[in-house]
């Protein structure tokens, strides 16, 4: 049996190297070892094609996970530095490549021309952090031939030459050969040391296919050959962190003078500011455009007059409750730009009837579509579903520039300039992360630049206008949150209508719920412009319940819009265990 794999092995390894159309009649491989911690290689092969190509290439491994002699885990990176090819045209990668990559190619010869029959060529490089320090010595572990070669080679010498002073024995250096992995030592190759070279050959009826290597090990003595570390460790491997925090408390210390509001006492107020709406109360608490300062403005209309909203039950098994909107009376024009862009988007254009008007009667009766007939001036919230969302977004965006009345010109100038040298800043440096420290440093810095991007948005500094009714909305909020009972029995005493004043500022807060059961005990009636399903409230809490679910459905509703379909689917040595691994094979 194991002669029969054994036939099959060489039998397909054999296939193998004839695919490629070639073979190496010989190989010599010059090293020339280094005291300052690097060494030269020199490559010459003699090798014979029987089909028509346009040369070879070689691969050279770059990255090597490793277990160092205290068994710990190492991953190296070497380099492949003064690459010549002689009278040869090649490609070579660039630095920035090899940082990226694992192993680098060198492919040699000319896409416009053929060559057939004995070539000669010859390879010189240089090779960085390929030696390894162990506690008593230091390794030299090379691949003369790797296993990656798509041809056979049927001679291979070799030659180490050592530098002046560095004595080595004969129990100092050994040769592996065979199938990657194989742990016996060589006896397919003559050794012999003179004038601090290592040589070997191989003897006589030496092959090597594909899937063997050749390696050599070298013990030099401690401190022979200078150890190339960086000045500071953590900067080769980590400095790209030292960019990030750049960023970061370089964009801190403009946000601190642009965009840092100035610190703001609050003033206790049981009120709103005057002539400050509740949709421009909710942008100013917290400097942004949420859904709900927005929908703030029906119970604010509704405590003026101005609408009705009215909860529809359901009407059937599968049904959706549904809410109507009442105009009672138009806007007045010296309302605010968004203010009259939602009324008018809601009332302003002629009323479509739902297809429910449409559906036949036993339908009614399972599925509760039944015809709602309404008035010019009514209109369903389910009739907005993924066609008002337009509407809200240019209100919001009026919102927006109605407040910059209240925060400095000068902030929003730098949060321009800001998006502008973060967006550079992501690109240039996330370039020179990739080139010094590799992807991962890139992908963090741009990482970084995209949050601080998200950041600036909130680059924006009240001015002095925009202090004052900040000071008060943050003390008119603050009673919102712990006001008691006998505060808002006087409160109620003064003004009857002091809760649907202020519910809807507690709605553009988030605080609604909390603000209306504070009302749960002082026998208040319900707004008169709202109507639930039931029609009756036994508390304001009920209400509350009530109400919020509404408001949170009609949001959801007023926002929606349509979805996009999209589709588709150590110790001893071994053969080939050195660096230098790789291969080659012919174009």
């Amino acid at each position: 049996m194991i002669k029969t794999l054994t036939l099959f092995l060489l039998f397909f390894t054999s296939a193998i190297g004839f695919s490629q159309d070639f073979t190496v009649d010989s190989c010599s491989v010059d090293i020339y070892i280094n005291q300052k911690g690097y060494f030269d290689v020199v490559e010459n092969y003699n090798l014979n094609f029987e089909a028509q190509k346009h040369g070879i290439f070689r691969t050279i491994i770059t990255e090597y996970d490793l277990l160092t002699y205290d068994q710990k885990k190492e991953k190296r990176k070497i380099r492949i530095s003064a690459i010549e090819v002689p009278n040869y045209n090649f490609e070579k990668p660039f630095d920035f490549e090899q940082r990226l990559s694992k192993s680098l190619e060198i492919k040699i010869g000319d896409k416009d021309k053929f060559v057939i029959g004995p070539q000669k060529y010859q390879i010189k490089y240089r090779v960085h952090n390929a030696f390894l320090f162990e506690e008593n010595q230091i390794r030299f572990y090379w691949n003369i031939k790797p296993d990656g070669w798509a041809a056979s080679f049927q001679n291979i010498n070799f030659k180490i030459h050592i530098p002046k002073g560095i004595t080595v024995n004969a129990d100092s250096y050994y040769v592996y050969s065979g199938y990657t992995g194989t742990t016996e030592k060589s006896d397919e190759f003559v050794l012999s040391y003179e004038n601090n070279i290592i040589s070997g050959t191989s003897k006589d009826g030496f092959q090597s296919n594909p899937g063997e290597s050749v390696t050599i090990l070298l013990n030099l003595p401690e401190n022979s050959i200078a150890e190339i570390k960086p000045l500071w460790p953590f900067w080769t491997n980590y400095g790209w962190s030292f960019i990030i925090l750049g960023l970061i408390a370089g964009f801190y210390s403009v946000w601190k003078k642009y965009g840092k509001d100035d610190d703001v006492v609050s003033t206790t107020s049981y009120y709103p500011p005057d002539n400050i709406d509740p949709p421009m109360a909710g942008y100013l608490i917290n400097d942004r455009n949420d859904t709900s300062d927005i929908i703030s403005l029906l119970p604010y209309w509704g405590a003026k007059g101005f609408l009705k909203i009215e909860e529809i039950p359901k009407g059937g098994l599968f049904s959706k409750a549904d809410t109507k909107l009442i105009k009672l009376k138009p806007l007045p024009s010296s309302a605010s730009p968004y203010e009259h862009e939602i009324f008018d988007g809601l009332f302003g254009g002629s009323l479509q009837l739902s297809s429910k008007g449409k559906a036949k009667s036993f339908l009614n009766d399972i599925f509760g579509v039944e015809s709602i007939k309404l008035n010019p001036n009514e209109i369903l919230v389910s009739s907005l579903k993924e066609t008002f969302y337009t509407t809200m977004a240019s209100a919001g965006s009026m919102l927006k520039e109605n407040a910059q009345l209240y925060y400095e010109a000068e902030s929003k100038k730098i949060r321009t300039i800001t998006y502008i040298l973060l967006f550079l800043g992501g690109i240039v440096l996330g370039i020179v992360g990739l080139l010094f420290w590799g992807p991962i440093a890139a992908i963090c810095i741009v990482i970084t630049c995209i949050i601080l991007i998200l950041f600036n948005t909130y680059m924006i500094k009240k001015n002095k206008k925009g202090n004052k009714v900040f000071s008060e909305l943050k003390g008119f909020k603050q009673f919102i949150k712990i006001a008691e009972e006998n505060k808002l029995k006087m409160l109620l005493n003064d003004d009857p209508g002091y809760f649907e004043t202020t519910m809807a500022y507690a709605l553009a807060f988030g605080m609604f719920k909390k603000w209306a059961n504070k009302f749960d005990d002082l026998n208040m009636e319900p707004p008169s412009w709202y109507s639930s399903a039931t029609g009756n409230y036994i508390s304001m809490n009920s209400f509350s319940k009530s109400f919020s679910n509404v408001m949170s459905n009609t949001s959801s509703t007023m926002v929606s819009s349509p979805s996009s379909n999209s589709g588709g689917s150590s110790g001893g040595g071994s053969s080939g265990g050195g660096f230098g691994g790789g291969g080659g094979g012919s174009w």
